[in-house]
């Protein structure tokens, strides 16, 4: 899903550029006033998984790679789609610059759309559907942050006349379609692994623990 450099005029790609810095700069907002001691190294360990998830690429006709995400992880586990965007911005900036993985050029675009689309996509999800079942809930939310996020990636593409909107469309939306299976299924068992080892670090038992306060 990383879009190299080279795919997108520079007119749009500072467009993209633009919005991610204000998407930024509200993350940042957020980390200062909701990261503590007990909750940066889970930021961590999660920066950590998710650059691990998506070195696991695969090759898509008319589109650019298909991989797992992480945003709405991140998000779920926060409470907050700002999470996704801090450390979706911190992975991808460490792979684009150090590792060749997604182009200098589009680095705003592709965090607009690794973290800021799949981080509110995934987080506005799980929101929707959290008190019908969690669980359910989680699971959704992973499939269709990556879902989502591909299909913007698609058509950023198709605007800059890299590819067509239609085989961009279908076959991002087909690959990233079945791979967001994978996606949920992982979120799915991270934070299950989390509720059953430090459930206070989740956001839902942290209300139920002051409610019994």
């Amino acid at each position: 899903m990383h879009i190299p450099d080279g795919f997108l005029p520079l007119l749009q790609a500072g467009i993209y550029y633009i919005i991610t810095i204000v998407a930024l700069y509200f993350a940042l907002n957020w980390a200062k006033d909701n990261l503590d001691e007990k909750r940066v190294p889970m930021i961590a360990v999660l920066a950590a998984f998710i650059f691990a998830i998506q070195a696991m690429n695969i090759p898509i006709p008319w589109g650019t790679s298909g991989h797992m995400l992480g945003a709405a992880l991140v998000a779920i586990i926060f409470g907050s789609p700002w999470a996704a965007v801090l450390v979706l911005a911190v992975v991808l900036t460490i792979q684009g610059f150090f590792f060749g993985d997604g182009g200098i050029t589009a680095l705003g675009a592709n965090i607009l759309d690794m973290g800021v689309i799949a981080g509110f996509t995934g987080f506005g999800v799980f929101k929707a559907l959290q008190k019908l079942n969690l669980w359910l809930a989680i699971f959704l939310a992973g499939w269709a942050s990556l879902f989502v996020a591909a299909l913007a990636v698609a058509i950023e593409m198709a605007l800059a006349g890299t590819f067509p909107v239609n085989l961009g469309l279908f076959f991002m939306g087909l690959y990233h379609a079945v791979i967001g299976i994978a996606e949920g299924a992982i979120t799915v068992v991270a934070i299950l692994a989390i509720q059953r080892v430090r459930p206070d670090l989740l956001p839902w038992n942290k209300v139920d623990a002051e409610v019994n306060k």
